[in-house]
């Protein structure tokens, strides 16, 4: 489940174009992922860190901009430090920044002596302001 379908339930089926998803939306994916990855009840992580149990659930959920001060104490509680809980929700934002990026495909070549390829494309990725970012080929195979 990606971080908008949990947030947006049956917002799915609209075409637009996916938006940048929100700190505390990430923030709290990350928290809830490494308190089931743990095994621990919000209850528990909860009373670790001082702070109240529905307070928690809200963080995790992305319902509450915790302060530095609460998510210092939720992340300590799970046996983490605010540069942990930052390089987590960074991995999380780059890869939904990769799944925003359109591709276009530049040039198709044709590949002579191989059976299974049907058709080969040398693809540009292009970032925000259209400038190349990357390059590869994509094979189509029968």
């Amino acid at each position: 489940m990606s971080i908008h379908e949990s947030r947006r339930g049956s917002g799915a089926h609209r075409s637009a174009p996916e938006q940048e998803p929100l700190w505390r939306h990430v923030v709290g994916d990350v928290l809830r992922r490494r308190r089931r990855a743990q095994g621990r009840t919000l209850q528990d992580v909860a009373d670790t860190a001082g702070i109240s149990m529905p307070y928690l659930s809200e963080m995790e959920r992305g319902r509450k901009e915790a302060s530095s001060e609460m998510l210092a104490a939720v992340a300590g509680a799970l046996g983490l430090g605010l540069v942990d809980v930052l390089a987590l929700a960074q991995g999380e934002l780059a890869r939904a920044a990769r799944r925003r990026r359109p591709v276009s495909v530049t040039s198709v070549t044709s590949v002579t002596g191989v059976s299974s390829v049907t058709s080969v494309a040398s693809v540009a990725v292009r970032g925000a302001g259209g400038a190349a970012s990357g390059r590869g080929t994509v094979c189509l195979a029968a």
